[in-house]
């Protein structure tokens, strides 16, 4: 399973911060955690320690997962794509064609995605539905509220 995970340069220093972070502050604190917890006596009581080994046990799963992903990101540079089409990258400006609402919209890898900052995932049914798209092309989406029909009013790589 060599399945490679686009994102952008940005995406894979989150991803390597949050790594580092992992490996030099939380671990070490947990480790601590644990010992201090161990010398409390009877463990199979001992709630600290309980609650320390199922931290540890998320920590050492998420930099396990960081280090795989990090280890196949393929960093997609926009600059060199095609700028006529919507594609991994893209910061696009669409129109809901029902309220004419505008909306822009920056399609990168799963793992930066972020609604409230409008970064989409370029595997969310939006930017799956726009991709290839070029500008004033009108595409539909299956949404929970039926099907919408966007416009593409620009799209630039920023």
């Amino acid at each position: 399973m060599n399945e490679k995970f686009p994102m952008t340069a940005e995406g894979l220093k989150m991803l390597k911060e949050e790594l580092e972070n992992l490996k030099n502050s939380e671990r070490p604190n947990i480790i601590k955690a644990i010992a201090e917890a161990r010398e409390h006596g009877d463990l199979s009581e001992n709630a600290e320690y309980h609650a320390a080994r199922e931290r540890q046990s998320f920590i050492e799963g998420r930099i396990a997962e960081l280090e795989n992903k990090v280890t196949r990101a393929d960093v997609i540079d926009p600059s060199k794509l095609d700028n006529s089409k919507v594609t991994f990258g893209a910061t696009v400006v669409v129109t809901d064609l029902e309220t004419e609402a505008k909306n822009t919209f920056k399609i990168v890898g799963a793992d930066e995605a972020d609604i409230e900052k409008n970064l989409i995932s370029v595997s969310a049914p939006l930017c799956r539905a726009m991709i290839n798209k070029k500008v004033d092309d009108v595409f539909e989406v299956q949404t929970p509220k039926g099907l919408k029909e966007y416009q593409i009013n620009s799209i630039d790589f920023i």
